[in-house]
């Protein structure tokens, strides 16, 4: 277990990395299958519907959702404040699988953003505030009609 974090943030933080793994190959296996249906006919850019009958096109739309169905849980066992930074890391994912695979060239900016997007995310994570236990419709009433950010219960 992770040092300081309850057993359900954890869950929640393993279902939010793995959601960010299955939407990031996601977006290469359906770019894989539209190359190969544009392959034996029109694209879909040029209104061609080939890549309907494309397995690979159908296996990155079923990646795709069992990527979106871990983020959804997700957020059911941690806080928004530990999921939602997770998700930027399906753009690392998908920008590296892009260049081995897709062989399209992540240049020295691209490489930064991919850094920068890796550093922000753990800084968000790592320093994300506790979440107060709420005990009562009363005090949840009390907090959202309290003015400043310091009094949200995260």
């Amino acid at each position: 277990m992770i040092k300081g974090m309850s057993s359900d943030n954890v869950r929640g933080f393993v279902l939010a990395v793995s959601s960010s793994v299955f939407i990031g190959s996601s977006f290469i296996i359906k770019k894989q299958g539209l190359k190969k249906a544009g392959a034996s006919g029109p694209g879909a850019g040029q209104g061609g519907h080939s890549y309907l009958y494309e397995p690979w096109w159908w296996a990155g739309m079923i990646t795709m959702i069992i990527g979106e169905v871990a983020n959804f849980a997700a957020y059911a066992y941690a806080p928004a404040i530990l999921v939602t930074p997770l998700g930027a890391l399906s753009i690392i994912f998908s920008s590296v699988l892009a260049h081995f695979i897709l062989k399209e060239r992540l240049h020295i900016f691209g490489m930064l953003g991919c850094a920068l997007c890796v550093v922000g995310s753990t800084t968000i994570v790592l320093h994300a505030p506790r979440e107060r236990d709420i005990e009562s419709v009363k005090q949840v009433w009390q907090l959202a009609t309290e003015p400043g950010i310091e009094n949200f219960p995260i």
